[in-house]
């Protein structure tokens, strides 16, 4: 569920709920934030956060991911408890998870998971450390998927600033058994993307991407506008927790789009933002395959 992030949880799950009333069988994967809200608003683990009640937004998706055991479920920000990973399994999910560097990668591993997503520093959107207040290697795709080829025994897909059929053959060629791309699909019609983000991924700031916490309190990367200039600023405070930051700044935006002023979005982009295609999506991935199989 691409930019479920950006949206309340309970929204979510309606939002989930809507499509899976539209097709016939369940989704095929899931984006899961890990984290999920202590009574003082921060954002913990979730093995921290003790057993959440089954009004919980986070608990009502969890039972929704079990009853509705889709082919796979991909984590975020994290690993869930060990519990909430077992009864993923015996649902017969396949699980994946987001890594950011070896150790992470290795927990992953430690916990079952079924494979990893190594994302590398070029990516759009949010960086999937374990802990955001933690040292960031800013390891490349290319230079984590050879850390991650020399250690880690599970399958590895790579992901990160990957636009065309050339990139993908690489990472494959460096031991990645698939590639994910995000920023790549965004201007396909079948994206949810308003006419605002895709003008200006369609444009020269697309070259101009920047990795900052301004949005939402945890580093993601996104195309250069007013707002992320003011925030990355010296004299600017620091933004406070996710996802505290991420619902001001929807509001700031939501006012000034009202003015016909998108300077405020977060426009979500890789660093290879300016290789975006704008082609219906089962076209770009016969692109993506030519271009794929012509490289090997």
């Amino acid at each position: 569920v691409r930019g479920a992030e950006a949206s309340a949880k309970g929204q979510v799950i309606e939002v989930v709920g809507r499509v899976l009333n539209k097709t016939c069988r369940p989704l095929a994967s899931a984006v899961i934030d890990v984290w999920q809200a202590n009574a003082d608003g921060r954002y913990d683990h979730p093995q921290d956060a003790g057993n959440p009640s089954p009004l919980d937004p986070n608990f009502q998706g969890f039972a929704r991911l079990i009853a509705d055991a889709p082919a796979v479920v991909s984590f975020h920000f994290g690993l869930p408890a060990a519990e909430r990973i077992k009864a993923l399994q015996d649902a017969g999910i396949c699980l994946l998870a987001t890594a950011t560097n070896l150790h992470e990668a290795q927990l992953i591993e430690q916990a079952g998971i079924d494979a990893i997503v190594a994302q590398g520093i070029e990516a759009g959107g949010h960086r999937g450390m374990f802990d955001s207040c933690a040292d960031d290697e800013q390891l490349g795709t290319s230079a984590l998927l050879a850390q991650l080829g020399q250690h880690m025994t599970l399958p590895i897909i790579a992901a990160g600033g990957i636009m065309n059929g050339q990139q993908i053959a690489a990472a494959l060629t460096q031991g990645a058994v698939a590639a994910q791309l995000g920023t790549a699909f965004v201007l396909c019609p079948e994206s949810c993307a308003p006419a605002a983000y895709r003008a200006n991924l369609s444009s020269e700031h697309a070259r101009n991407t920047r990795l900052t916490s301004a949005f939402s309190g945890r580093p993601a990367r996104g195309i250069v506008n007013e707002l992320i200039r003011f925030c990355d600023g010296a004299d600017t405070p620091v933004p406070p927790d996710y996802p505290i930051a991420y619902d001001a700044a929807k509001q700031l935006h939501a006012a000034a789009s009202q003015q016909g002023n998108h300077a405020f979005a977060a426009h979500w982009a890789g660093q290879g933002a300016a290789l975006a295609r704008q082609l219906p999506a089962a076209e770009l991935v016969a692109v993506l395959a030519r271009e794929w199989r012509e490289s090997v």
